[in-house]
């Protein structure tokens, strides 16, 4: 399939219902697809989510500790997403960045898209001036499809 014509752009605290909508979306999939989430209370996700989510820039003047990543069509619809959370660590030399999820709606898979989410995140963290970026995943039970995809893109 030829690459998707998407915007990418780091979501903006009014999106905060696309953000929810395609993490909620994300949640399903994986439930559907086996994959035991004891304890994901939705209501609580929400509430930390819209606590900690920020612009690239946060209100403050400071950074924003969880980063969402949006694909939108030019319309403004938005297909996919990449969180990506600030962390500290003294084996990175201090502040690093975290992709803990990156979900594309099913129809738009295969298009480049999961790619473009990907360099953005290396984007945010060139700005930011983090020297490292990881990846991370269901230990137990790491499905046959995120392997797939990780080699794909040389993760």
């Amino acid at each position: 399939m030829s690459e998707a014509t998407v915007n990418i752009e780091v979501a903006q605290p009014h999106e905060i219902f696309s953000v929810l909508e395609l993490l909620e979306e994300l949640l399903m999939e994986l439930v559907d697809e086996g994959h035991e989430l004891p304890g994901v209370d939705k209501d609580k996700l929400h509430t930390d989510i819209r606590r900690n989510l920020d612009s690239e820039t946060g209100s403050h003047g400071t950074p924003g500790r969880l980063i969402a990543i949006l694909a939108k069509e030019d319309h403004g619809v938005a297909v996919g997403i990449l969180m990506l959370t600030q962390c500290f660590a003294l084996y990175a030399g201090g502040e690093y960045g975290v992709i803990d999820e990156m979900y594309v709606r099913p129809e738009y898979r295969g298009r480049g898209i999961e790619r473009q989410l990907l360099d953005e995140a290396v984007a945010v963290a060139q700005r930011r001036g983090w020297r490292r970026l990881d990846v991370t995943g269901p230990e137990a039970g790491r499905s046959e499809r995120t392997t797939r995809f990780s080699k794909k893109l040389e993760l």
